[in-house]
């Protein structure tokens, strides 16, 4: 027997469709097999393809998934996710909250047209910049961090926008993928600081924008800027626009979302 579930596609981190960050959204009732919603994602193509199953106290479970695997945290389609719940499955909440695999409670919370995330920080350290990496990368890094995700600090906007990185190197890197940053001075958009992101090792060349990576940089830029609130923006083709907060061991991210597509899946 067929199955049909609703898909929807929405743009997170923009004001408008074609910008942003574009997540695949999936609300299921129970979660289907590993194998199949790691199939949906594959076939989606697109960064990130979400899935949230309702929980007894009213949150939702939620898991993320790339076209090559399963991530532990993701921004833009956590976001996206909650703009479908707060606009179109529960228009009359006005917060939700997600439980993901790792054990992290990620609230979102609706302020006029605009989502705030509530996650948890994440952190990197200094590492010493590895053999063949300016070459690769194009630039030597000012610094060179690690966590959750490898980050590159360089000078300038226009260094991190002039960036095209030599994709293999990034994938066989210690770590996870590489967050490419710079003060946001001198950039055509005003802003605290830019950044664009590369996954190769996830089966993502370069993210549009990404939330989760802002889980590191709100930290370092709030500590180098000396500020706590921050006027962010993700350099892609395509672009993004997120407005952050460091909280401590938490951040704030918030982001406008527009829907793009609905439809459904035969499976």
């Amino acid at each position: 027997m067929s199955q049909r579930l609703p898909l929807y596609q929405i743009d997170a981190f923009t004001d408008r469709v074609f910008g942003g960050n574009p997540a695949a959204v999936c609300p299921l009732d129970a979660w289907l097999p590993d194998d199949v919603m790691q199939a949906i994602a594959l076939e989606n193509n697109l960064s990130e393809t979400v899935y949230f199953v309702p929980r007894e106290d009213g949150a939702f479970d939620i898991r993320w998934f790339t076209p090559a695997a399963e991530i532990g945290l993701a921004g833009h389609p956590t976001l996206a996710a909650a703009w479908l719940i707060l606009n179109r499955l529960e228009p009359s909440w006005d917060s939700v909250r997600f439980h993901n695999t790792a054990g992290d409670v990620l609230n979102v919370t609706g302020d006029g047209d605009l989502l705030v995330m509530d996650f948890p920080a994440k952190p990197a350290s200094p590492i010493a910049v590895p053999d063949g990496f300016a070459d690769a990368i194009g630039l030597a890094p000012k610094e060179l961090l690690r966590g959750v995700y490898n980050m590159a600090v360089f000078e300038a906007a226009g260094q991190v926008l002039g960036l095209d990185p030599d994709l293999n190197f990034i994938k066989d890197m210690e770590g996870h993928g590489l967050i490419c940053t710079a003060p946001g001075d001198g950039y055509i958009e005003e802003c605290d600081f830019v950044s664009r992101f590369f996954a190769p090792d996830m089966g993502v060349p370069e993210d549009p924008v990404t939330g989760s990576a802002h889980c590191t940089l709100i930290p370092y830029w709030a500590d180098k800027l000396g500020q706590d609130t921050l006027h962010a923006r993700q350099v892609s083709a395509r672009g993004g626009e997120l407005f952050c907060e460091n909280a401590g061991d938490r951040v704030t991210i918030a982001g406008r979302a527009v829907l793009y597509m609905e439809g459904s899946i035969e499976l």
